[in-house]
This record gives C-alpha cells, structure tokens and sequence, in this order.
C-alpha cells in the first residue's frame, strides 16, 4: 500500500461497464494513473478510445498497482479475485463494487485474503449498462460502503477509505459484510423488485400503451430501476436471497394494510399508513447531521476502532476524512440528529 496520502497511485479497474468505467474515467480524470481491462475486446477498444490504456492481457493491466476496483459480474468475483491476488503484490489493496458483501467477504477469508481486500459498494447508478453508460461524475459524493475488518485489514480499509474521500469526495459508509447486506435488501433490493412487478403489470395489461401514454412522475420514479440490464438485477438478488424474501415479506405486509383499509373503505387507516410512509420519505429528504469524530492508535488489532466504525454506519453515519499519523489515526465522521 502507498503509506503517503499524497502519493502517485497506480490503479486498475477490471470490468470497465457502469460502475467500473465510471470509477476509471473519474480517476483517469483525477490525473491517476489508472489502467483498464474487460474480458470484452470490444470493451477494451472503446476503454484506448477514451484515452485509458487497457492492454489485451489481464496481468498487464493489474501487475503493478496499488489498488485493483474489482467490477465484474457478481458470479465472476471470486474467481477473479483470486486471480487478480496471484498476479498483485502483497502491498496492492484490492476491492469490488458489487451489491452484495456477505458471501465475498467469506470467500477472501477462506482465501487469506482479508488482509488486503477490502469489500465495497458505492451507492449509485443508472438504468443503463456498458462504458457508454458510464460518467465520470456518476459516484461522486457517493454513499459508498466498505467493509471493515480488525488486524492487518484495518490498515487496508484506512487507505482505501481515504482514497475515495479525496478522489470521489465519497460518503464513505464503513458496515460489516452482514450489516450490509441486510441494509442493502430494504434500501436498493427490493425497490428492484417492486419495480419489476409495476413495469412487468403494465407490459402485461391490456391497455399497455394507453397506460404508458398517461405515465408521469411517479411511474417513471417508480419503475426507473427494472430499466436495468435484466442479468444484473436476477444476480444482485440471487446473491442476497433469503434477505431480500424477508424485507419483501414485510413490504408485502404494509401492502396488505393499505390494501385492507381500502377495501373497508377506511379513509382513517388508509390516511395513516400514507402519513407513516410519508414520514420516511421525509426522513430521507431532511436527514441533519452532527459531527462525530474519533480518533485511535495507529498500532494495535484496531478491534475497537472496527467497532466504531461500523456503529458508526449502522446508525446511519459516514467517514467525510480521516489522517493516519505515526501514532494516531484521525476519524472526521458525520452521524444523524436524533429526532
């Protein structure tokens, strides 16, 4: 790992589609140095047309560096990883995008690899797909997940973490793989699934394009997500499956309450439920933040700094900044007002 912050870092991004060509063309931007690389030739051709440098073969791209964004398909991680770990130095930080945590972050341990792979999760996207699709300004003040573990791994987490800070001015939300996974289900996973259902009612009915014809706001808001690539949404959750039935199992229950209230014509009940959702949504729109800053030694197991971060995340806070000195390690993070 480079130990100076303001060092020159040297970057690969393998599998440049949404996420991973937005993170490349943000670094690319940045002035780092940063390689491409995608099992697609195509993909690579359009990575050299952009100004990248994406080389044919895969140790090419990732043999040097200090970091390696894994972006691939979910089911291809881990077999990646482990192939990008044998061709990386023990100094690189390796790390992924992918929308589930819980079973990578397993696999690394099984693998020896925790101590250098970091698992992660930027909170952004669009509903299309390819480097075409990708932005340089698509992650930027992101909430960006990434997982934390004690010992050698900490130091890892440390590094990454100030690295999205200062290159994509992340919200970096530190959570355990299993905290993750279990907030991700509620809060990305199965909004994939109801907007599923919507658009695939809609491409069902009768009145298709009469309907489509009279769609605002609120079917383009709700549906924007079943616009993803179909292979993408069917992975994301396959990989979080008895997470995601449970949260939809109390989405469907809510559904059921609104459901009931109308059909006993009960304005009341119906009216209340309205005001509880709504209550979320504002929640969501005027979050107020305090800052919470700590700081630790530098040395140690970090088994109470781990611990503090991801307390910090699971009540619903983020890293804005952090500075590893010779003997402390310094958290700037902002957490919730409580109301």
């Amino acid at each position: 790992m480079v130990d100076e912050p303001g060092a020159r870092v040297r970057a690969a991004v393998v599998g440049t589609g949404l996420i991973g060509g937005s993170v490349l063309l943000r670094m690319y931007a940045a002035g780092v140095d940063v390689i491409g690389w995608d099992p697609d030739p195509a993909t690579r051709r359009e990575t050299r047309q952009v100004g990248v440098p994406a080389p044919d073969r895969l140790v090419d791209a990732v043999a040097d560096r200090d970091v390696v964004f894994l972006c691939g398909p979910l089911p291809t991680l881990p077999a990646t990883l482990v192939e990008v770990a044998a061709m990386t130095g023990e100094h690189c930080v390796l790390t992924d995008v992918g929308s589930t945590k819980e079973q990578v972050a397993a696999f690394a341990a099984a693998q020896g690899l925790t101590h250098r792979f970091v698992p992660g999760h930027p909170m952004a996207g669009t509903d299309r797909a390819g480097l075409t699709a990708a932005r340089s300004d698509l992650l930027v003040g992101a909430a960006w997940v990434l997982c934390p573990a004690p010992g050698p791994a900490t130091s890892a987490f440390r590094w990454l973490a100030e690295l999205l800070v200062r290159l994509f001015e992340a919200r970096v939300v530190p959570m355990s793989a299993t905290e993750h996974d279990s907030a991700a289900a509620l809060a990305s996973h199965v909004p994939h699934l109801l907007a599923g259902a919507l658009a695939g009612a809609v491409q069902r009915a009768s009145l298709r394009d009469a309907i489509l014809a009279l769609a605002a706001g609120s079917f383009s808001d709700g549906t924007r997500v079943a616009g993803t690539p179909a292979e993408r949404t069917a992975n994301m959750l396959l990989g979080n499956r008895d997470r995601v039935l449970g949260e939809l199992a109390e989405v469907t229950a809510f559904l059921d309450d609104l459901a009931a209230a109308l059909r006993a014509d009960d304005a009341a009940a119906l009216t209340a439920r309205y005001a509880e959702a709504r209550a979320a949504r504002a929640a969501l729109r005027d979050r107020r933040f305090d800052a919470y800053d700590r700081e630790f030694p530098a040395g140690g197991d970090h088994a109470a700094e781990v611990s503090w971060l991801r307390e910090l995340g699971v009540a619903g806070g983020h890293l804005t900044g952090l500075h590893v000195g010779a003997d402390t390690v310094s958290y700037a993070a902002r957490r919730p007002v409580a109301d």
